[in-house]
């Protein structure tokens, strides 16, 4: 389990309602970092300029704005940019390095994922 120094907050994008419920959980068990959560493409657009979360979680898989349309338009944007992104995707290969990189992410957790190593995964994607 990690202990963070500092409190952090995350933006989840993720229309699953049960995977919101269940990141913010772990979240807010295993770490001290505030959840805010989107639950289309366009709710985060509008939500992370305002916002200015430390890091976003994001879901590849979504209706009307998928995930790689949302991170094209944060990458596109001056201020969103330096924002780290770690995807959380069904897909195995946007899990590979390669594909990571091609992206321009920090990293990805593959779904399903184990919920009391999230916290973790994301520490060590982040080094945080």
């Amino acid at each position: 389990m990690t202990n963070t120094s500092s409190s952090k907050t995350i933006l989840l994008i993720d229309d699953e309602e049960y995977i919101c419920q269940i990141v913010q959980t772990c979240v807010e068990i295993f770490s001290d970092w505030q959840t805010a959560i989107a639950r289309s493409g366009e709710e985060a657009l509008a939500t992370v300029a305002n916002l200015q979360p430390d890091a976003i979680v994001l879901d590849m898989h979504m209706p009307n704005m998928d995930g790689f349309t949302v991170l094209k338009k944060l990458q596109a944007d001056r201020q969103l940019t330096n924002i780290p992104v770690v995807l959380l995707t069904s897909r195995v290969d946007l899990t590979e390095p390669q594909k990571i990189a091609q992206l321009g992410v920090k990293g990805a957790i593959a779904k399903p994922f184990h919920p009391t190593k999230l916290v973790d995964q994301i520490t060590k994607i982040l080094d945080w």
